[in-house]
């Protein structure tokens, strides 16, 4: 998605971009292990439900599900001892709030070259909240090719669905409600890892 306040949620879920040079204040409901535990348990249970990583394709959702999908794709990658291809799909010009919001930044697409069509995607975010991104993603995906099956990969589901998605795999599921802000920092992009509410 584009660069955003630090908050990974407001009228929809995904990543802000940018970095933080301290900890979100706040609650923190995840730190460093955990979330290391988390992405442990989806990646196991990612090959479990496709029975290994033949045809696996990871896409993250920029910025931060691309880090999430770079990690779980290591993960796979040793319990299989093979490469999991790993891509970023920019959903920016699919969203619906375009004429809503300020322009947005296009972030990166990065589809590996084995491409999408007869291929198991597995897209990836931090956070789950109304499904708007995710509806995004499935139409940028529906203009680069035809995947075999598509599921969904979360750190965190916050709730709140405006639209018909559920998630595969999930981290944590966190009860919020309309006016608690989710918070998810990560090494690669602010220098700690962490999920914060408040």
């Amino acid at each position: 998605m584009s660069a955003a306040p630090p908050e990974t949620d407001g009228p929809d879920e995904g990543s802000g971009g940018g970095s933080d040079p301290g900890p979100e204040p706040g609650r923190v409901v995840l730190d460093a292990r955990d979330i290391d535990r988390a992405l442990t348990r989806i990646s196991h249970e990612i090959l479990e439900r496709n029975k290994g990583s033949e045809g696996l394709l990871l896409l993250g959702i920029p910025t931060r599900g691309v880090h999430l999908a770079q990690r779980v794709a290591a993960i796979m990658s040793r319990v299989e001892d093979v490469d999991v291809p790993v891509g970023s799909l920019d959903v920016t010009m699919y969203r619906d709030d375009l004429r809503l919001r300020p322009a947005r930044a296009l972030m990166h697409t990065d589809i590996p070259t084995q491409g999408l069509d007869g291929r198991t995607v597995v897209l990836v975010d931090d956070v789950l909240f109304s499904g708007r991104t995710i509806r995004a993603a499935l139409d940028a995906m529906n203009d680069i090719g035809r995947p075999e099956a598509v599921q969904l990969a979360v750190l965190v589901d916050r709730g709140h669905r405006q639209l018909p998605i559920r998630a595969d795999f999930v981290g944590k599921n966190l009860p919020t409600s309309l006016v608690e802000k989710v918070a998810v920092r990560l090494q690669e992009s602010d220098g700690h890892d962490g999920v914060t509410i408040r």
